[in-house]
């Protein structure tokens, strides 16, 4: 018999509970088919495609119904077209025509991977569950103000809803690392591309009270500005060494001129005249034989 999955719980304005929330057996129930969530993925990026590239092939290009010159007694080779996929400005071999991408998967498999991939999720800590969302009014500033104090800033947020919430729909339209939609139309595409998912506690219904969270919170993500201070930070260190590199480089070059200037120092002998060079001896006659 599985136990059941805990994760953190948080209120509606972003403080996490004491203690942790107990999911439903279905669909958490720690089975995770990575087979089923590659097949689904693959057919929902398939599905996505428009299907209207086109290329133009030698009955679409225009121009080149003339022979350009004749067949033979020009020394070049012959040619029948200058719309031939050898010209430039010719027409293109197998280029891709409109086609149709659409794949089709059972939705017994279907179910299966969405399963999967909250269960993946789950398993990773990187799901959670809220309170209620009630938003009076669209507003990007409380919706982003209630991430950070999740300690979310800088991932990628998912919230699942139970009902279609316009207001915070429309407060995390202009936040392009936040979605928002109804816990029963995401798909496991959506699920896998998040780095956190957060879903309203009212789409699982009455939730059961788990034990004691002693796990801190996820850190968030180190943001530009950060990078860029610790980026300087690290040149200014850099720079810093560098001045006692160059003493201690200046203090062996110092040392390797030493013993240059003693060996300069030194009187060298004068080298003795080359011995002149040897003539060489004049042949002696042959006498010829009579």
């Amino acid at each position: 018999m599985s136990t059941a999955v805990e994760v953190r719980a948080y209120d509606a304005d972003g403080a996490p509970r004491a203690n942790a929330v107990k999911l439903p057996a279905d669909p958490f129930d720690g089975v995770v088919h990575e087979s089923a969530m590659h097949q689904a993925v693959k057919v929902y990026l398939a599905n996505q495609r428009q299907g209207t590239a086109k290329t133009k092939t030698r009955s679409f290009v225009s121009g080149g119904n003339q022979k350009p010159w004749k067949q033979k007694g020009t020394g070049r080779a012959r040619q029948g077209s200058i719309r031939s996929p050898l010209w430039p400005g010719g027409a293109t071999t197998f280029g891709p025509q409109p086609r149709d991408y659409r794949m089709a998967i059972p939705k017994k498999l279907r179910w299966l991977a969405r399963k999967s991939a909250l269960n993946a999720r789950a398993r990773e800590e990187s799901l959670s569950v809220i309170a209620p969302l009630a938003f009076a009014e669209p507003k990007t500033r409380q919706l982003a103000s209630l991430i950070n104090r999740m300690g979310l800033g800088g991932h990628k947020v998912l919230f699942l809803t139970s009902e279609l919430n316009q207001n915070v729909v429309l407060s995390a339209r202009n936040m392009p690392l936040v979605d928002v939609m109804r816990y029963g139309d995401v798909s496991t595409y959506d699920i896998l591309h998040a780095d956190v998912i957060v879903i309203e506690e009212a789409a699982f219904g009455a939730l059961e009270t788990g034990n004691e969270v002693s796990q801190p919170a996820p850190a968030p993500k180190t943001t530009r500005k950060a990078k860029r201070a610790a980026k300087a930070a690290a040149v200014a260190a850099v720079a810093a060494a560098a001045p006692a590199k160059k003493k201690k480089t200046a203090a062996k070059t110092v040392a390797a001129k030493k013993p240059a200037a003693r060996k300069a120092a030194r009187p060298t002998a004068k080298k003795a005249p080359a011995a002149a060079k040897k003539k060489p001896a004049a042949k002696k006659p042959v006498a010829k034989k009579p």
